[in-house]
């Protein structure tokens, strides 16, 4: 089962292969999110400063009756953060407020602030700044793992040039109709695991009636598919969901997609428009 199965990040620490994404979920809904998913067998937990949900996170995972070194637990680095004093203080600030002793991985939510998403400024000095407060904070055993998000093969080349430890992850948007295999090639080229964030499209994929039936000749979920597609491609999924079915659905995945089907999902044509979703080029990084 695949809430069994983990990968093994370059420092020799586990992490699960299927993560619970929590961004858009409550700080006082996510504590019960958190409990449902461990008592399901989840065991990897994803959440981020900017999501305001820390709080809930850590009390789920206090409360959750399974021991705390069973769990991975990731938190992000609020994207406008930039500087090593203030990347330091909330290093800390969010151990204070998840009330855990230690947490799994910690990764830099975005190159650029939200604000700056997609511009030509790359923010390498805060983020090498930035960075230096997470190695800090490793090197002192209250992060187990450190690693980015959204970060382009420059964003990467960046840091793997300037550091003594080099990311261990990247998180970056990875579904079908939007794969981006060169970047996941870079990554793993350069020893690090691909975490897809959003691998359902935001829910857009559901649309996509090619896909429905390429799920339905599997007996599958349209959902269950797309988690299928990105754990084939050696990637980590993060699907994000308050409703334990969708929870337990979305673990259901040991089945085998065939070779002409995963060429056929790899090539789905390009979604356009996210709707509701839309804003996720700015406020994203956001499973």
């Amino acid at each position: 089962m695949i809430l069994n199965e983990t990968y093994t990040l370059p420092n020799d620490v586990k992490i699960p292969k299927l993560g619970l994404g929590t961004w858009m979920i409550d700080d006082s809904d996510v504590a019960e999110a958190v409990k449902k998913a461990v008592e399901l067998g989840y065991r990897h937990i994803d959440t981020a400063q900017a999501y305001e949900n820390e709080r809930g996170v850590g009390e789920g995972v206090r409360n959750c009756g399974v021991s705390r070194d069973q769990l991975f637990v990731t938190t992000k680095l609020d994207a406008g953060i930039k500087s090593y004093e203030e990347a330091k203080k909330a290093i800390d600030g969010s151990l204070e407020t998840m009330g855990l002793d230690y947490i799994d991985m910690m990764i830099i939510h975005s190159p650029q602030p939200w604000g700056d998403f997609g511009s030509d400024n790359r923010h390498f000095e805060g983020n090498i700044e930035a960075w230096r407060a997470l190695e800090e904070a490793y090197e002192a055993g209250k992060l187990r793992a450190i690693g980015v998000s959204n970060f382009q093969k420059e964003d990467l080349d960046n840091l793997l040039e300037n550091s003594k430890v080099k990311p261990m992850l990247d998180q970056v948007l990875a579904h079908v109709s939007n794969t981006p295999f060169e970047l996941i090639d870079y990554i793993k080229e350069n020893g690090m695991i691909a975490e897809a964030y959003s691998p359902v499209g935001h829910g857009k994929i559901l649309d996509n009636a090619e896909i429905a039936d390429m799920a339905t000749k599997y007996g599958v979920s349209v959902p269950q598919l797309c988690i299928r597609y990105t754990l084939q491609l050696g990637l980590l999924p993060l699907p994000k969901t308050g409703n334990p079915d969708h929870m337990r659905s979305n673990a259901d995945v040991d089945f085998e997609i065939s070779e002409a089907d995963m060429e056929t999902l790899k090539n789905a044509e390009p979604i356009k428009d996210y709707g509701d979703a839309s804003v996720f080029p700015v406020y994203s990084g956001a499973a």
